[in-house]
């Protein structure tokens, strides 16, 4: 049985691959700074949180790391953490960059230092380009990194590049586009947007504030990408791969069909607010996954529409 270490589990992403890799026959251990108060809801939520093992690590705690890894001395090592907002970055840029790059460094180095042949996954973003601009962003595509976060996750990436050609570590990101799931805090603009507008169609009285809806995303089903994630970690050699459905629309585009579903008009309840506007922020994400469905055999099933469609039918069952 193999063991597997995610790294972030109570997130969305790693409650969404703690999930697959059990159904793969995976003992799996889920890492979090305060394993014994943290309450895994993400795990309660999908029914499997009395099947993972939890672990207290901080990536920012170089020892905390070297101590788990010899406990439970993994196979694989997913690491999906450190602070995930783009928005909160702008206000707490020095936790992120810590967090994030520091935090990926440390692991990094612990893997090193203990000689073992472990596989890490780095779950990268597509933040790192910056504006796409005309053409889709490949594995080959600059980074211009926007945002605290993305600088994070640039120096992440560039950190997981360096290790596996110096020291030969199993070590590949995954540079994933926008993918969302029932599972996402209410603070991402996705599941305000469900979660708002389902509160409206059942008659609440609110009005729903958002920034700039011109910004153009890539926006999928979080589910499918944890497979993609997995399947890298099968691979002979480590490498980096995008992630996404290939397909871009607006945040205008997902609110209206979000308020359509629900036979409403999202005129008649959204407010731009420019103070929601990011310091700097992304137009346009666009993506070409053909690397990762002629290396790995994954491709996106579900695509925007879609995802809004799950999402609805989810947070309208729990008005029942």
């Amino acid at each position: 049985m193999k063991k597997a270490l995610i790294i972030g589990v109570s997130g969305q992403d790693g409650a969404y691959l703690a999930e697959f890799l059990l159904k793969q026959g995976y003992e799996v251990f889920g890492g979090s700074r305060d394993a014994g108060v943290n309450a895994f809801s993400s795990l309660q939520k999908i029914g499997i949180k009395e099947n993972v093992k939890p672990v207290s690590v901080s990536l920012i705690d170089f020892r905390s790391i070297l101590q788990v890894l010899n406990k439970i001395k993994p196979d694989e090592i997913y690491n999906l953490s450190g602070q995930s907002s783009v928005g909160l970055s702008f206000e707490q840029p020095v936790e992120t960059l810590e967090s994030i790059s520091v935090g990926t460094l440390n692991l990094l180095e612990a893997v090193r230092y203990i000689s073992s042949p472990i596989k890490i996954y780095n779950a990268g973003s597509s933040e790192c380009f910056g504006d796409a601009m005309v053409m889709p962003a490949n594995e080959e595509t600059p980074f211009r990194p926007r945002s605290p976060y993305a600088v994070a996750k640039a120096a992440a990436f560039w950190k997981v590049s360096n290790y596996r050609e110096a020291y030969n570590i199993f070590a590949s990101t995954g540079i994933l586009f926008n993918h969302e799931s029932p599972l996402r805090p209410e603070r991402f603009v996705t599941r305000k947007i469900i979660r708002s507008a389902c509160r409206i169609s059942k008659g609440e009285n609110l009005r729903l504030k958002l920034g700039n809806l011109n910004i153009e995303r890539d926006w999928g089903w979080a589910p499918e990408y944890v497979q993609a994630m997995w399947l890298m970690m099968q691979q002979d050699q480590p490498d980096d791969f995008v992630i996404a459905t290939g397909r871009s629309v607006s945040l205008q585009y997902f609110v209206d069909y979000t308020f359509r579903a629900l036979n409403m008009n999202y005129k008649e309840y959204v407010d731009v607010d420019t103070s929601l506007f990011r310091p700097t922020d992304l137009l346009y994400g666009k993506a070409d996954p053909s690397k990762a469905e002629k290396v790995l055999g994954w491709r996106a099933a579900t695509f925007v529409e879609n995802v809004i469609d799950k999402m609805i039918e989810s947070e309208l069952s729990t008005f029942k």
